[in-house]
């Protein structure tokens, strides 16, 4: 029977475990460990004690468990069996994780379904080299970076989810702006990661999150891209969808042969995008108008002021409903957040608890931080950070209570920074 002399080890970084290949040692046999490993020696499966760094002869001065038991009739130099582990307490930082399959969830401000993946890395450190290798080698003769990514896959996968769902239904955050809160997401899932790890002896050195996506093929992302970019485009030209189906609608009489009223309907589109985005040459369109329906009566729009006539519905300007049937409707408010109808007077819903945030305008529910109402556009009262006085009049530069400067500088681009904004509109820099 031939005896180890000498138990070494020196392994590449990503082996966390290493099980000596021989079990045929002696009690004079020199255990030698490195700076960054410990070694567990087994005898008939326990676990009998833990060796630093450093050189050790094993003997049963130093392991008391074995003089129980080995026999010893070779005069203090008996043979024996036993298994010895290299466990790695080096910090292991470059751990990758990732969705193999896209998460379906929906979004929270705009209401569609999105496919989304994630990816990210983290780091660890055997802690506790019995427990992580009574509770999580086992029998196995080597543990490496792939069997941990396999062991954990499910846990890592089943935290982003849900930490990724919940977070973005909380914040109320669009799916196409979560990398902005890449950091705060990383430690909210760390955070339910570490008990867990804990009790496989695994310390969790850091946790990120370092890219969610979306697949740019996906017919939602698609439909919903177009959806912004058709919004930022009106916002630009300065009309809203309304207008641009009337103006579409009267091009299309205006352009078809066979209709008798295409030469009307031509002289009509002009003088609608006069009024609309003709700027002075829009105010003497706007005054022929008026010549010519002067033995009408007209009216003021309840929106924007703009003069109509009686019998019109809806405003040439804004689009506004100004029928009484919408005045009365008006009176209705509906929860920015379920949809609940709200009471008169109430100040919370009666069926989410959401707080009843009015808009002096049109006192639609207008959701929290919100600077605009999403009903009529008014801005909406933002507290001083200085004195919390409410200031109707937006944007200002000083607070008209305290005098509390309100416009900031970004440290990153030097832009000017208008409100309690978090993030730089222009880089992007966390403020």
């Amino acid at each position: 029977m031939a005896l180890v002399e000498v138990v070494k080890y020196n392994g590449t970084p990503d082996v966390f475990a290493w099980k000596f290949p021989s079990e045929e040692l002696g009690n004079w046999t020199q255990l030698i460990v490195n700076e960054s490993q410990e070694a567990v020696l087994f005898k008939g499966g326990q676990a009998l004690d833990v060796f630093p760094s450093g050189r050790h002869t094993l003997e049963t001065a130093n392991i008391p468990i074995l003089n129980n038991i080995i026999n010893l009739p070779f005069g203090g130099h008996s043979p024996f069996t036993a298994e010895v582990w290299y466990v790695n307490k080096v910090h292991s930082l470059d751990v990758k994780w990732g969705t193999a399959s896209p998460i379906q969830l929906q979004d929270p401000k705009y209401k569609v379904f999105v496919p989304l993946r994630s990816f990210g890395q983290f780091g660890i450190r055997i802690e506790d080299s019995k427990k992580f290798l009574i509770k999580l080698v086992g029998t196995l003769p080597v543990f490496d970076k792939e069997n941990l990514g396999n062991y954990f896959r499910g846990l890592y996968l089943t935290k982003a989810k849900d930490s990724i769902a919940s977070y973005l239904i909380n914040k109320q955050i669009s799916l196409l702006e979560i990398n902005a809160y890449l950091d705060e997401l990383s430690d909210h899932i760390k955070a339910k990661m570490v008990p867990v790890l804990d009790d496989y002896g695994i310390q969790l050195i850091n946790f990120y999150v370092n890219d969610i996506n979306v697949p740019e093929d996906d017919p939602a992302v698609i439909q919903l891209k177009s959806a912004l970019a058709k919004r930022a485009e009106m916002d630009i030209v300065g009309y809203n969808y309304i207008q641009e189906r009337s103006f579409d609608t009267l091009e299309g009489a205006a352009t078809n042969p066979g209709s008798i009223q295409s030469g009307m309907m031509g002289a009509g589109i002009g003088l609608g995008m006069g009024v609309g985005v003709g700027g002075s040459f829009g105010s003497q369109m706007g005054g022929i108008s008026q010549n010519i329906n002067v033995n009408k009566e007209m009216k003021a729009c309840r929106q924007c002021n703009a003069s109509m006539e009686k019998e019109a519905r809806f405003c040439g300007n804004c689009g506004h409903d100004n029928s009484e049937a919408a005045s009365n409707s008006n009176e209705v408010v509906k929860c920015s957040g379920c949809g609940a109808v709200i009471a008169k007077g109430a100040k919370f819903c009666p069926e989410c608890g959401d707080v009843y945030i009015p808009c002096p305008n049109c006192r639609a529910d207008v959701p929290s931080g919100a600077g605009v109402c999403p009903s009529c556009g008014s801005m909406m009262p933002q507290p001083c950070p200085g004195c919390g006085f409410m200031i109707e009049k937006a944007p200002a530069k000083f607070c008209p209570e305290c005098g509390l400067p309100l416009v900031k500088k970004c440290p990153g681009c030097n832009a000017e920074i208008k409100g309690t904004l978090k993030f730089c509109p222009d880089c992007g820099n966390k403020l």
